[in-house]
């Protein structure tokens, strides 16, 4: 932690040392916790790394501005997460950026696409067309695999909705992937 002070000295000023300790004793607890929502968003550990300490710069930045100190979990929870979020929208429109400017690749055969991985890549963009708030819910319970109560507590969010947003991402899921199941079987 001092080193990471001290690579941003200048940048933010925690006046009160209990202060301080107190960030440091719950980040201990929780540290973990912002590197692995980071690479359960991007599946890169160096870039889950970077946004976990982005997150704990944000945190400590905004330690004092933390009403209930008890939700510090939640809370860096959540930054990481929106981090992570923001790093993989903006990755995607550089890739598409650079698609774009590359020449198209030939069609790909009828053999070539059996060959492929093609329900993964169907899966993996049906996951990323879920809306935000049930694509969050979907990679916590059953990625993560975390319980209602605490992806609940993580996401600031009534178990009741929780559950409801689970199963709405899970009954989107499947009505994608039947259809894709459907579309190959026909073509």
């Amino acid at each position: 932690m001092d080193a990471l002070v001290g690579q941003y000295a200048g940048a933010f000023v925690i006046l009160d040392r209990d202060l301080e300790r107190e960030f440091e004793e719950r980040l201990k607890d929780s540290s973990a916790l912002a590197f692995r929502l980071a690479y359960a968003v991007l599946r890169n550990r160096e870039e889950a790394e970077e946004v976990a300490q982005e997150a704990f710069l944000k945190a400590y930045q905004n330690f004092q501005s933390l009403r209930d100190r008890t939700r510090f979990r939640a809370w860096l929870a959540r930054i990481a997460w929106r981090l992570a979020l923001d790093r993989r929208r903006s990755s995607k429109r550089r890739e598409r950026r650079e698609q774009f400017a590359a020449d198209p690749l030939p069609a790909p055969t009828a053999e070539d696409l059996a060959a492929s991985s093609e329900f993964q890549q169907r899966l993996q963009r049906a996951i990323e067309e879920l809306p935000d708030r049930l694509r969050q819910v979907l990679l916590l319970a059953a990625v993560e695999g975390r319980d209602m109560k605490e992806v609940a507590a993580l996401l600031g969010l009534p178990e009741g909705t929780v559950k409801s947003r689970l199963f709405l991402a899970r009954k989107n899921l499947a009505e994608k992937l039947q259809w894709t199941a459907s579309a190959l079987k026909t073509s």
